[in-house]
């Protein structure tokens, strides 16, 4: 495990976190964070991608972990920040160190959401690297159509408390509240609009990146969980409609069926599913 700063296109570093295999590696893993979720969550899961050989990468986005530098009050950052220009900045770094070697983009949540704006911000030759795509408990987080857990929540969210805190501290601060997490207030208040949308991130942003979307090629493989508290069967269906139905495939697990009593929307990378999860499942598609 390898600590590194990678510098964006405007300046910011960031941090990220390298796993490396002891022989030759056949294949790179970018593995990209949910919402609040810091690279931290996915260490065992990397550690075990390093095992079969891939060298995996997790990276902060500007603001959060490792990369949060103070305050967030004065930071602009938003959602699509994170997207074309730090995960650029991941991935374009990933490709930059690892030769020749097909990646795989390996989301979790929102990071199943913003592969497609990431990749049409990239350098072509970038872009290319990249031969498959797979997430995890990622769905469109249209507020009416969460799963109930969360429906029951959001609207106090997104209607009272995020807008009554948020200026006044500057900054969402789901870290005290046990919420999300901190976040900046430009991601606040796009991740709001988005959710306030049927159709998420597309039916709010320009026309452009609903065709991104629309454009990415390579093999998609989508993974849900029956008991995912944040992200119901709608939300999934929401997100997989907005690519091109030949290149994804989709597969949606009970935890009976894993061998466990719960997955939720944060159980995938715990390692009591290595066998079960992601030897059977992940693997095939990375």
């Amino acid at each position: 495990m390898k600590k590194i700063l990678i510098k964006t296109g405007d300046g910011y570093e960031i941090a990220a976190t390298l796993y490396e295999p002891t022989g030759a590696p056949s294949k790179a893993v970018i593995v990209v964070c949910a919402m609040g979720v810091p690279q931290r969550f996915y260490q065992a899961f990397c550690e075990w991608l390093a095992e079969k050989g891939c060298v995996a990468m997790t990276f902060d986005y500007r603001g959060m972990g490792e990369s949060r530098r103070g305050s967030l009050r004065g930071l602009a950052a938003d959602v699509m920040t994170w997207a074309e220009i730090d995960s650029a900045a991941a991935l374009s770094h990933l490709a930059a160190i690892t030769d020749d070697l097909p990646i795989s983009w390996l989301g979790h949540s929102l990071g199943g959401q913003t592969f497609g704006f990431t990749l049409a911000a990239v350098e072509s030759a970038v872009a290319k690297r990249v031969t498959r795509v797979s997430y995890l408990a990622a769905g469109a987080g249209y507020w009416r159509e969460n799963a109930a857990p969360t429906k029951r929540k959001s609207w106090v969210f997104w209607f009272v408390l995020g807008p009554l805190l948020t200026p006044l501290f500057g900054y969402w601060p789901g870290g005290r509240l046990g919420i999300v997490g901190d976040l900046p207030r430009g991601v606040f208040w796009q991740w709001r609009a988005w959710c306030l949308n049927r159709e998420y991130a597309v039916g709010v942003l320009p026309p452009k990146y609903r065709a991104a979307a629309r454009d990415v090629s390579v093999p998609i493989h989508c993974i849900s969980f029956t008991d995912d508290e944040m992200m119901s069967f709608e939300n999934i269906e929401s997100l997989k409609s907005i690519y091109s139905s030949q290149s994804l495939t989709a597969k949606r697990f009970t935890p009976n069926e894993l061998g466990v009593a719960r997955v939720g929307h944060f159980g995938a990378f715990r390692s009591q599913l290595r066998e079960s999860l992601w030897e059977r499942h992940v693997w095939p598609s990375l």
